[in-house]
């Protein structure tokens, strides 16, 4: 399955709640979405998941749950991100099988190798930089923590895609695109932007 290479990770801030950050960045032309609704109750992110999952299908884009791999299913989207305190990729694969994505952290080149060997489809990589949208930041990254891992993966032969994360502004685009990683997840880029769809479209000029 090809993955599209921008990934908006759900957030909420004092203008968007979760579905409204995710509607956003269907109207801008991003065709990957994370659900991401940290410590809400399960019925919560069903509610939610089958809201956006409807609006998923109509711009025909890929949805997934952050950490529910057991929801997958019953909300009936396409897979899963899981952290690397979640469950593990390769008991996630088990029960959800081959068909469904899912996703993996990793902040080391040796954490992106395990996460490869459990079966990960893709790997989120980071903190690139400084993060407000999540707690317990893992070490900051920066341009030469991905070419780092970027070389370790190719001299392995691992083609897993690899997404960076974390703290990624508008001006750092062109600069992680030449480390080699296949794609961004983003979140607080668009949404604390004074005009998110102009900001989505900087960014697809940028990574195309």
């Amino acid at each position: 399955m090809e993955l599209k290479k921008i990934q908006f990770i759900t957030h909420y801030n004092s203008k968007y709640n979760y579905l409204e950050s995710a509607l956003i960045a269907l109207e801008g032309g991003i065709r990957f979405i994370q659900l991401r609704m940290k410590n809400s109750k399960h019925e919560e992110v069903i509610k939610v998941g089958k809201e956006l999952k409807e609006e998923c299908k109509k711009y025909n884009a890929q949805l997934i749950v952050d950490d529910y791999a057991y929801l997958v299913n019953e909300i009936g989207i396409d897979g899963v991100h899981l952290g690397l305190k979640d469950m593990p990729i390769d008991i996630a694969r088990e029960r959800l099988g081959n068909e469904k994505i899912i996703g993996g952290t990793a902040n080391s080149f040796e954490e992106v190798l395990m996460q490869y060997n459990l079966g990960a489809n893709y790997i989120g990589v980071g903190p690139f930089n400084h993060t407000t949208t999540k707690e317990h930041l893992s070490k900051i990254l920066g341009l030469k923590g991905y070419e780092d891992i970027i070389e370790k993966c190719k001299k392995k032969n691992i083609n897993v895609p690899i997404y960076a994360i974390g703290g990624i502004r508008l001006n750092d685009l062109e600069a992680l695109k030449q480390t080699g990683v296949y794609g961004i997840a983003i979140s607080s880029l668009i949404l604390e932007s004074s005009n998110p769809l102009e900001t989505i479209k900087e960014i697809k000029n940028i990574w195309r």
